[in-house]
This record gives structure tokens, C-alpha cells and sequence, in this order.
């Protein structure tokens, strides 16, 4: 007798197929009234609604392990995708909001936090009819042989982001970038791992993904249970994005549905954190000061009072770690360089933390163009005398000069940041013995520390004209120009809101970041 799984009823396509079959849908939502900041949102709840019914309604082929034992159903009997098909025009309506309403009202659960407050925006009984029936009902989202779970659905919003240029488009870190973190980072089983600006929630569940792969039925012991109550938690300021990053988590396997949410909704820079980490990974939001555009002054855990939103992230990240710790966050260009705050806040990074690794990243992998970014790893080291300080050497991996990406002609690829993985790991467990490249090379701590405003804006290679011109078309180099420029302005930008904010404050914001 087989014992291979029968795959979900419908139609199985590969995951990019099945994202653009879906994104067409979102004209006929369009056509109906539904605003471009509503749709996404919109198939997002039907989407999760037929997910979640292929997962109850064949749990075998979703279990990671014979030892995981039957698995609860996401969405209860009455209130699913099931009861959607039974029903036709109004009553078909009326249904659907029902479900929304009673499944918004489990308060403390992660579902009641995916439905809190959620309202059906479709109200023409033929275009919902349409959508739930003919265009989402036959197809299976899901498929264990190539494990796609949630990765339609995030392939849905990552159309949204590219189609607005803004809004969702802050939420997402490149999928080939967080997989090379978590490579990088290498989370263990029974360690606590954070996001605390986690978006839909895209290096928790990356992070899930490695555990998973790593250690297999051991996820079933008392350690590996405890990725399901809270090892894995996620903090967001924007409720609408943390509904999302919910049901992302609960598509991957991760929490209960009637377990505790395992996103908070909060500012996460406006306190001091209650817990503590072994990992925190991160792309925090740009932008100036808190919600109110103003420092956050009474955070006096922080070494420097700052409006740069990066700056302070970097602070309540040390906060937030355990000793021996370690992090992994996407940090842009001025907080290496800033001065003022910016000088005293890495001064104080240096000393207190192994600070060990720098990527360079190259312009053309986020939505926003013109971007300079940076991953910035590093370890809480135990407390020690002044004269010892936590970072002996700092690495640098220039994957930025001579390197070009586009989102669309040429994509960034987890095989393009294998060499700077192996670069990574190649000290065997220790940064000091790495082995240099011509793009990776390591600075003391005394270079460091001697540089102007322990300016961390370091360059690995020089940029080759004979490289550059053989490698680029003039478009390409013409798009490079704009990004520049863009970059330029987001910059003059973040000034103006930092002097307006000082300003609001009565504070000089010359002396703060000057």
C-alpha cells in the first residue's frame, strides 16, 4: 500500500504562477471599488481563509514530524473556507462578514489578533462570489513537496509593495538576504529569537525555517515546543502589518491559534524591553525619532539621545540581548557614519560587544531605490574592564563596489552571498582566524576607535572603471545616477526632519547628530 500523501484538492502550480494568478485578481477588486490600500488586505483574508482549509483539512501532509502528533485546526468547522463555498450571492455576504466579526472576537489568541477589527471592504455579492468559487477555490496554495505554505501569500504582498513604491514596500528585507543571516547567525534549538520592527514577520519565520531543516524531530521535544508559546516573538508598531506577520507565522507552523499572539503591537523603542535574547534579527524602519518625530527622552538605558529611529533600534538592540547574545541588523549608511549621538553610540557598541562583521550591500535589492545599506553583526559580550573592550576586530565584506542589482533584470540570489557566508564561518567559530579575500578584511579595534567620529563607513575595494563600464549597460548606469540622487534627497530629507523635530523640542539638533 502507498504511503505517499495525497496532495489538496485543485489545480498545483509553482509559486510565482499562483502569485501572479492572484495579483490579476486584484483588478477586478479595483473595478469594484476597493482602494489600492485595501486590496492586498482584502485577498489576504480570503487567501488565509483556503490555506487554512487545506491544512485542516489534510494535516498529515503538513506535520514536519510523525512525532508532531495531529495538528489543531487553524480556523473552527462553521467559520471556514467550507462554509464559504456552501453559500451564493447575499447570504454569501452576510456569511463571510460573520466569520470576520466572530473570529475578530477571541480576544487574546492569534487568531482573534489576525481578525481583530477586520471588515469585509467586497460588498458586490458577484465579485465575492467569484473570487471565493472560480478564481481562489480551485487552485491548492499549499504543497508539501516543494513546502510553500505561506509563500504565495507573502509573494502577494511583495506585489503590493513593488505596485505602490511605498507603504508595504518598508516591511520587506530581500528573502536572499535574511536566508544568508540566518545562515550566518545560526540559530539553535531552545534559544529566544526577536524582531522587534518585525514587518510580516519574514526573519522569525526564516528563522523557523532553519530550525525546521536543522533539527527535524527534535522540534517535537520540550525545547522545540516552546518555538510554538514563545522563543519566537515579533514586535510591530503598525497593527494592520503585525495582522499579517500573524497569519504568516500561523501558515508556517508557528504558534497556536488559540495560543497567545506571538506579535506584540507596541513602539518597541518607547521602553525599556521586559525580555531578553539569544538572537535578534533586524531591518528597523527608517525614519526620524518616535512616533511623535521627537528623541525618545526617557529612554535612560540608551548611551545617547538621538531622533535617528536607526540609532536608537541599535541601542534597544544591545538592550535587548542576553549576554553572549548575538545580532544580525540591516542598518543604512549614516548610522556608520553619523556624528554626535552617532559618534558616542558606536564608541559604545565597540566596547561593549563583539562587534565582528560589516556587509556592504549594494544599491538595487530594496524596493525604496537609492538605499545604502549595511548588515551590522555582533555579540553582547560579558561585562569587562574599560581597558578590555568587546570588539577586537571588526570584518569587512564588500559586496558593494562592482556589484549591480535590479528587482527586476537582475534579482539578488541567495548563491550570490555565498562567498560572504563562507567568508563568515571560515574563522571556524572564531572571527579572528578568518581568512582575508580581496573583498573581506579585517580592521582592529585601535584603527577603529582612532577614526574620525569612529566613522564605520568602510571601503574593502576601490571601484574598478574598466569593471564598471564592462559590466554595466548605459541604462543601468543611468538608473545608478537616479538611485544616487534619490539617496541623496532621503538624506537631505532626514536633516529636515531632524532640525523640525528639534525644533518641536526645543532641543539643537546640531548638537544631538551634528
Amino acid at each position: 500500500m502507498s504511503t505517499t500523501p495525497i496532495a489538496p484538492a485543485g489545480r498545483t502550480e509553482d509559486t510565482s504562477t499562483l502569485v501572479n494568478r492572484l495579483w490579476s485578481y486584484c483588478e477586478l477588486l479595483r473595478h469594484s471599488g476597493v482602494s489600492t490600500l485595501d486590496y492586498v488586505e482584502q485577498l489576504t483574508y480570503l487567501l488565509f481563509l483556503k490555506m487554512a482549509d487545506e491544512r485542516d483539512r489534510r494535516p498529515a501532509l503538513f506535520q514536519q514530524s510523525k512525532k508532531a502528533g495531529p495538528s489543531e485546526r487553524l480556523v473552527p468547522e462553521g467559520k471556514d473556507w467550507q462554509s464559504l463555498l456552501s453559500m451564493s450571492a447575499e447570504p454569501l455576504v452576510d456569511h463571510y462578514e460573520r466569520i470576520l466579526r466572530d473570529l475578530g472576537s477571541r480576544p487574546g489568541t492569534m487568531l482573534g489578533e489576525v481578525f481583530l477589527k477586520a471588515q469585509n471592504k467586497i460588498h458586490d455579492p458577484a465579485v465575492l462570489e467569484r473570487l471565493v468559487k472560480d478564481l481562489i477555490n480551485p487552485y491548492s496554495w499549499n504543497r508539501a513537496e516543494i513546502d510553500l505554505k505561506g509563500d504565495a501569500y507573502e509573494g502577494l504582498l511583495q506585489r503590493g509593495a513593488e505596485d505602490r513604491k511605498t507603504g508595504a514596500g518598508q516591511y520587506f528585507t530581500p528573502r536572499p538576504l535574511i536566508d544568508a543571516m540566518i545562515d550566518c547567525v545560526e540559530p539553535q534549538l531552545g534559544e529566544r529569537i526577536t524582531d522587534p520592527a518585525c514587518g510580516t514577520g519574514g526573519f522569525l519565520i526564516a528563522a523557523y525555517a532553519h530550525l525546521v531543516k536543522r533539527f527535524g524531530d527534535e522540534l517535537y521535544s520540550d525545547a522545540g515546543r516552546k518555538l510554538q508559546t514563545g522563543a519566537i516573538t515579533g514586535y510591530e508598531l503598525v497593527r494592520e502589518t503585525a495582522r499579517l506577520a500573524l497569519m504568516n507565522m500561523l501558515l508556517h507552523g508557528i504558534g497556536s491559534s488559540e495560543g497567545r499572539p506571538l506579535i506584540e503591537v507596541q513602539d518597541s523603542l518607547a521602553k525599556p524591553p521586559k525580555r531578553f535574547y539569544d538572537i535578534v534579527l533586524a531591518n528597523p524602519p527608517f525614519g526620524v525619532g518616535s512616533v511623535t518625530g521627537e528623541a525618545y527622552t526617557a529612554r535612560t538605558d540608551f548611551w545617547a539621545q538621538s531622533t535617528n529611529k536607526q540609532l536608537n533600534f541599535l541601542q534597544h538592540i544591545y538592550n535587548l540581548l542576553d549576554t553572549n547574545g548575538r545580532a544580525a541588523v540591516v542598518l543604512p549608511d549614516n548610522v556608520l557614519f553619523e556624528g554626535g549621538a552617532g559618534a558616542e553610540i558606536r564608541r559604545k557598541l565597540l566596547e561593549t560587544c563583539n562587534v565582528h562583521t560589516l556587509l556592504r550591500l549594494p544599491t538595487g535589492i530594496f524596493y525604496a531605490n537609492g538605499v545604502k545599506a549595511n548588515v551590522l553583526f555582533f555579540d553582547r559580550a560579558p561585562a569587562r574592564s574599560s581597558a578590555r573592550p568587546g570588539t577586537e576586530q571588526l570584518w569587512v565584506y564588500d559586496f558593494r563596489t562592482d556589484q549591480r542589482f535590479t528587482l527586476k533584470q537582475r534579482p539578488l540570489r541567495r548563491e550570490h552571498l555565498d562567498d560572504f557566508v563562507r567568508c563568515y564561518h571560515s574563522g571556524q567559530g572564531k572571527h579572528s582566524n578568518r581568512t582575508p579575500t580581496d573583498r573581506f578584511r579585517a580592521y582592529s579595534y585601535e584603527e577603529l576607535i582612532s577614526r574620525d567620529k569612529v566613522n564605520l563607513d568602510l571601503t574593502v575595494l576601490q571601484s574598478s572603471a574598466s569593471t564598471s563600464s564592462a559590466l554595466a549597460a548605459p541604462d543601468v548606469i543611468a538608473q545608478e545616477i537616479v538611485e544616487d540622487l534619490e539617496a541623496a534627497l532621503a538624506e537631505f530629507a532626514a536633516v529636515a526632519q531632524a532640525l523640525k523635530a528639534g525644533q518641536r523640542s526645543g532641543a539643537d539638533p546640531a548638537k544631538q547628530d551634528a
